[in-house]
């Protein structure tokens, strides 16, 4: 009996780890999204003026690392093990990180 409540322990464990990764790898990606959307707007905001093909640029590469968020969160919630989902979820981080600088960079190309 022990070694069975010790297998469903560590099933258990394995469970939490991949949800925690996978809500992890949402929430990046889900944060990727929101930067993605403040270039588009500063984008926008900077037609017809001379750094209108800055912003723009930047909210484009802002879109393309929201996607790779996205794309990566789907990997963390499909992931067998929790070093796939471990693995996705640093990766729709770092999707995340490029675009919130792609954003910054929108952001000071505004005139």
């Amino acid at each position: 009996m022990t070694i069975n409540k010790a297998l469903l322990a560590l099933a258990m464990g394995v469970a939490l780890a991949a949800c925690s990764n996978q809500q992890q790898a949402e929430n990046a990606a889900a944060d990727a999204a929101d930067a993605a959307a403040d270039a588009a707007t500063a984008a926008a905001e900077a037609a017809g003026t001379a750094t209108a093909d800055t912003a723009q640029a930047a909210a484009d590469d802002a879109a393309a690392a929201a996607d790779a968020a996205a794309d990566a969160a789907a990997d963390a919630a499909a992931a067998t093990t929790s070093e796939a989902a471990d693995a996705a979820a640093d990766v729709a981080e770092a999707a995340e990180d490029a675009a919130q600088d792609a954003s910054d960079a929108a952001e000071e190309a505004k005139p």
